[in-house]
C-alpha cells in the first residue's frame, strides 16, 4: 500500500518542481491537496501496522518500572513541555507486569493527547496511580477541552475523530491502540471528561507480587 503512494507523492512533487512556472495558483493549491492527502493515508497505514501489531507481539511479559518508563516518554515531549510552558506533576508510580514497548506507546498516547487537546489556559498534565485490591488503576490527567460524556464510547473506536482533522491532527486509531494494548494486558481503559474542563484517562492494570 505504501509503495504506490510514494509513487504519486514522488510524480505530483516532481510535477510541481518542473513544471511550477506553467501552473496558476489554482493548480499549485491542488498539487498540494493532493500530496497532503497522501501524506495522511501514510499515517493511517502506519497507524493501521501498529494496530494489528499490538495483537500479534508474543513477547513474554516482564517487569516493568512505570516510573522510567514515564521518564522516558516525558523526554519525548521535553521540547513541547518548555515551549508550551506545561505544568507537569508525576506521582511515584509501581512496577508491573507488561510489555514495555507496548505500555511505552500507550503512555506516549495518552499524554501526548493530553498536550495536543489543551485549550486556552496553561496546559497542566498529571500522571499517577492509585492502588485497589487486585489491581493499580493508572490516569492522566489534563485541563484541556474536555470530551462530551456521550463520545466516551465511541473514541476507543478505530477511525472515530470527534474534531475537523484541520483543528486537530490524527487518524483516529490511537486510543483504538490504547485500548487493544490494555486488554493484552487484561486490564481496562476508561475516561472521565466534561466539556472544557479537562479529561482524566484510567486504565488498570493486574497487581503482581515482587520479591
Amino acid at each position: 500500500l505504501q509503495e504506490p503512494l510514494r509513487m504519486v507523492s514522488s510524480f505530483l512533487q516532481l510535477l510541481d518542481r518542473q513544471y511550477s512556472a506553467g501552473l496558476d495558483e489554482k493548480a499549485r493549491e491542488y498539487i498540494n491537496f493532493a500530496v497532503g492527502g497522501s501524506e495522511r493515508m501514510k499515517r493511517l497505514i502506519l497507524d493501521l501496522l501498529s494496530y494489528s501489531r499490538v495483537g500479534t507481539v508474543n513477547e513474554p511479559f516482564q517487569l516493568v518500572d512505570m516510573n522510567a518508563l514515564v521518564k522516558n516518554v516525558v523526554q519525548i515531549f521535553e521540547s513541547r513541555f518548555e515551549k508550551e510552558q506545561v505544568t507537569l506533576r508525576i506521582d511515584h508510580l509501581p512496577t508491573i507486569q507488561g510489555n514495555t514497548s507496548q505500555l511505552q506507546q500507550l503512555m506516549q498516547n495518552l499524554i501526548g493527547n493530553a498536550l495536543k487537546y489543551k485549550s486556552d489556559k496553561p496546559p497542566v498534565v498529571e500522571v499517577g496511580c492509585k492502588e485497589e485490591a487486585n489491581r493499580f488503576v493508572f490516569f492522566v490527567k489534563d485541563n484541556g477541552i474536555g470530551i462530551n460524556p456521550r463520545y466516551f464510547e465511541k473514541i476507543f473506536v478505530v477511525f472515530q475523530r470527534l474534531h475537523p482533522i484541520d483543528n486537530y491532527s490524527g487518524t483516529g486509531i490511537g486510543l483504538a491502540i490504547c485500548k487493544k494494548i490494555i486488554e493484552r494486558h487484561h486490564g481496562e481503559i476508561w475516561v472521565s471528561s466534561e466539556e472544557g474542563k479537562g479529561s482524566t484517562f484510567y486504565f488498570s492494570l493486574p497487581k503482581i507480587s515482587i520479591h
